[in-house]
């Protein structure tokens, strides 16, 4: 029974979709300004995981999630390059998409962006003021904070004792012009020379908060399934969304809040954080590092948790990740002198369901990747053990590779076939220094493995044969 954490009620809940068999789902994506850094990543990372995992029990997932390009920050960094805050806004998209193709991420099925949709924004907005949940004043329009009765109920807070202005995208001249210091803007009059558009109040363009309620509403329904993001925008950004989108709708916002835990830095585990200037671009990161070693340590961790960032861990998620490849080099290779089938295979076949079973149930279990992964590391076992086995059946190992291959797909590790990977050249050689064995010419056989080593390409002479792999950098 597939259950989530629900911040909302701050406990797991059964997951029951809308429409069964499907699934509705927004994430916050990020603000277009700079390259991603591992936090934001790692907030990407892990809600792709989630929906990987939605898709691999059979559901087909609208997953939606924005791209803000239109802020204070994208209208600073066009200043600072010379270049208009759309084109800064296309020039991080681009590399955003660059970033988390490397990460195997797979491409949501919408990105909409502020841009876009400017008119459904003022609409929205206009039905606020028609309601009286908003107010204008000198050309910006401010959010009745109070009139909405459930205000603070996700992030568990009395409106009395939040502070003005904790989004930190407020700036101090607008709290003069509000009815009350916790209402937030929907829209902001244009100062000189800043990028606007036309609207009932005045040349503008819009708070922060608004666009995700238009764009999660427009593209998934006035009720989502689930929302996500990062574990820092349930206040106030999401407490944000909740009201402004209820008093606007009528309906329940999202029935299900999921939020990502921080990546860490240091001994104190600081939060990363471009505002605290201690972040690692996921750009420059995986220049050194292996994407797919970056996407394997960001999923590994329950998405909730605190995920440090560090050498060490770097260098434990690269260990595991080449462990599970070598794995699956040693499965390929038996398939050349594998049997059609054996009497042992249905055994063999139980063992394989009773791991899959295990790790639909460990992550059934709000998504709980370092149980689901204690699985995987089993089938993995499995697969060293039958692949060094005197005889094997194609029945078998073509069900291990299935498994291995699904399973890791949840975490976004793509497996090759040892076969792909084969340089015709590099095969030659291996046959060459097979030969010279078989011939007793032990010289030309250590040269031959000299010349593969200086190549990155490291032997493995085993009682099935010869087995190679790349040398790690």
């Amino acid at each position: 029974m597939l259950k989530i954490y629900n911040t909302l009620t701050n406990q797991k809940e059964v997951f029951t979709p809308l429409v069964p068999g499907k699934i509705s789902m927004y994430v916050c994506g990020p603000t277009v300004y700079n390259y991603i850094h591992i936090g934001n990543a790692r907030s990407t990372v892990a809600f792709d995981t989630v929906r990987r995992y939605f898709e691999y029990r059979g559901f087909d997932v609208n997953y939606v999630s924005n791209f803000t390009d239109v802020d204070d920050k994208i209208i600073k960094r066009a200043n600072e390059e010379g270049l208009t805050p759309e084109q800064i806004a296309d020039k991080y998209i681009a590399a955003f998409y660059e970033d988390t193709d490397a990460l195997h991420v797979k491409r949501a099925t919408k990105n909409p962006r502020v841009m876009e949709n400017m008119d459904d924004i003022i609409t929205f907005v206009e039905d606020l003021i028609e309601k009286d949940y908003a107010y204008e004043v000198d050309g910006d329009v401010y959010y009745r904070t109070r009139k909405f009765k459930h205000y603070g109920q996700l992030s568990d807070q009395n409106i009395d004792d939040l502070r003005a202005g904790a989004s930190e995208r407020v700036e101090a001249d607008s709290q003069t012009k509000k009815e009350d210091s916790v209402d937030f803007a929907l829209w902001k009059a244009a100062k000189p020379g800043e990028i606007s558009w036309s609207s009932p109040w005045g040349e503008g363009r819009p708070g922060w908060h608004i666009e995700c309620s238009v764009m999660s509403t427009k593209f998934l329904g006035d009720t989502l399934d689930i929302h996500g993001g990062g574990h820092d925008l349930t206040f106030p950004h999401h407490e944000n969304e909740i009201a402004q989108s209820e008093a606007h709708t009528g309906h329940t916002f999202a029935n299900y809040w999921m939020h990502n835990g921080f990546v860490t830095m240091g001994d104190d585990d600081e939060k990363m954080s471009k505002s605290l200037g201690n972040f690692v671009l996921a750009h420059d990161l995986m220049k050194q590092v292996d994407p797919q070693v970056v996407r394997f340590f960001l999923a590994s961790a329950h998405y909730r948790s605190p995920l440090r960032f560090n050498e060490e861990n770097i260098q434990d998620a690269t260990n595991n990740l080449n462990n599970l490849k070598t794995a699956y080099a040693n499965l390929n290779y038996r398939f050349n002198d594998a049997k059609d089938s054996l009497p042992s295979d249905g055994d063999h076949l139980k063992a394989i369901e009773e791991i899959q079973a295990a790790f639909v149930e460990a992550m059934d279990d709000d998504i709980n990747t370092p149980n689901g992964l204690t699985e995987v590391y089993r089938l993995m076992r499995e697969i060293n053990i039958y692949s060094n086995e005197a005889e094997v059946s194609k029945v078998v190992l073509q069900a291990m590779k299935d498994s291995f291959v699904a399973l890791l797909a949840i975490f976004g590790v793509a497996l090759s076939d040892e076969k792909e990977l084969l340089a015709d050249d590099i095969q030659a050689l291996i046959d060459e220094r097979n030969q010279a064995r078989a011939d007793k010419n032990f010289a030309r056989a250590d040269e031959i493995r000299d010349q593969l080593k200086d190549q990155g390409i490291i032997l493995d002479d085993t009682a099935q044969g010869t087995r190679w792999k790349r040398e790690e950098a």
